[in-house]
């Protein structure tokens, strides 16, 4: 089977090697002639590829930039980015220039699958038209179906083969032709009605961990004003055998799909006069936690007889979560932000994140970097940096609970 895929990012490429390593042809379409120009090099810009695993699939791979050559695919998969406008709306450019590209070549007998995490109707309502417009119909001449991305960056307990995979095609034989292209790479594939069906089941994911993120986050904020440990709170609770399910409070969302995916859905319910009061307010909390985490540093250094304008504060991770580097809506942006609008001189330790080009930052090396630091403040805990060390030359503020087994008296979120 000849698989193409357009989008070569975060979710893209790890679909491109795990078909070719499967033993399938690969067509990879990205708009960035940088990232293909390095991929046909043997260079990966995705951390859960190493260029090692990418060069053993090489000789099954076409990387390009042009989606003629997706004409010969069996199947293709567009797994491109849909983000937010500045505006906190969907904007789902990328999608619908990728679809109009699709139509100006797909052919009778292929198979499309969006992958792209959307609103539900997106499929049926936007897909189709702008394929059609190839003269095809959906359904009939092509099988067209969703089945949401579940990539989880740096996991490596669940992958691509054995996390189940949802799809929802435009008819039944549509839902078992995408159904057969993730045979080859899905140990379980789960089948649903509809795209609909399958496109909010990616978001009720989603939206299911922002809302908890966002009341144990709440529930941080009021236990620092009662002077309880949160962190006590969280495992006491986590005891109970049934009914509770454990999230770690921390200084915010990052990464694209929990700050992003609830929006996605608030913006359609508007369509059904419908105000999904608790899914915003729940996004709402966790935007404000960088300022809480603001006001936690303040602190820390106010106790110590220190303001923050002129005091040295090293961030301590800055990628949105441990053992990745991946930046996309880190909350250590918006902490560095604020801390700088602060007057704090503010330098950063990421082994994931070598420069931060809009703070005009590079990565300082450890222990030197702690050289004269009023405040540490642990934002990401990556597993290879020793925060012992750090709680030990320098006053330590950990978001993260990275430290409390540690005994070293870090200050805690």
């Amino acid at each position: 089977m000849k698989i193409g895929i357009v989008g070569l990012g975060y979710v893209g490429l790890p679909l491109s090697v795990s078909f070719a390593e499967a033993g399938c042809d690969v067509i990879g379409l990205d708009v960035d002639p940088g990232k293909v120009s390095a991929l046909r090099e043997g260079r990966s810009h995705i951390e859960d590829i190493p260029d090692a695993r990418l060069a053993g699939v090489l000789e099954r791979c076409v990387f390009t930039t042009r989606y003629v050559e997706l004409h010969d695919a069996d199947a293709i998969l567009v797994c491109v980015p849909t983000p937010l406008t500045p505006n906190r709306e969907p904007d789902l450019g990328p999608l619908l220039a990728s679809a109009q590209s699709l139509a100006g070549v797909i052919r009778r007998g292929q198979t499309v699958i969006l992958e792209s995490t959307t609103f539900p109707g997106t499929t049926r309502e936007h897909m189709v038209p702008l394929l059609e417009e190839s003269g095809l119909r959906a359904g009939e001449d092509f099988a067209l179906a969703f089945s949401p991305e579940r990539v989880d960056p740096g996991r490596t307990d669940y992958t691509l083969r054995t996390t189940p995979k949802v799809v929802g095609g435009l008819t039944a034989g549509c839902t078992a032709a995408a159904a057969g292209v993730y045979a080859h790479v899905c140990d379980h594939v789960v089948p649903v009605s509809t795209p609909e069906v399958a496109e909010l089941s990616k978001l009720l994911e989603n939206i299911f961990r922002s809302v908890n993120i966002a009341l144990v986050n709440e529930m941080a904020m009021l236990a620092d004003r009662m002077g309880i440990d949160i962190w006590e709170v969280v495992e006491a609770a986590s005891t109970k055998p049934y009914g509770f399910m454990p999230f770690q409070p921390g200084p915010g969302m990052g990464g694209h799909c929990l700050p992003v995916d609830p929006f996605y859905l608030t913006w359609k319910a508007r369509e059904y006069d419908l105000s999904t009061e608790f899914i915003e307010l729940a996004g709402k909390v966790n935007q404000q936690m960088p300022y809480f985490c603001l006001e936690r540093a303040e602190r820390a250094l106010n106790d110590a007889s220190k303001p923050v304008k002129g005091s040295k504060i090293l961030v301590v991770g800055v990628s949105y979560k441990a053992g990745v580097g991946d930046m996309r809506e880190s909350p250590a942006l918006k902490i560095l932000k604020l801390l700088r609008e602060r007057g704090a001189e503010v330098s950063y330790h990421d082994p994931h994140v070598p420069e931060l080009v809009d703070f005009g930052l590079r990565s300082v090396d450890m222990p030197a970097g702690l050289d004269g630091t009023d405040l540490a403040v642990i934002v990401t805990a990556h597993p290879t940096v020793d925060h012992r060390a750090i709680t030990e030359r320098t006053l330590t503020l950990d978001l993260r609970g990275a430290t409390r087994s540690l005994g070293t008296g870090a200050l805690q979120l």
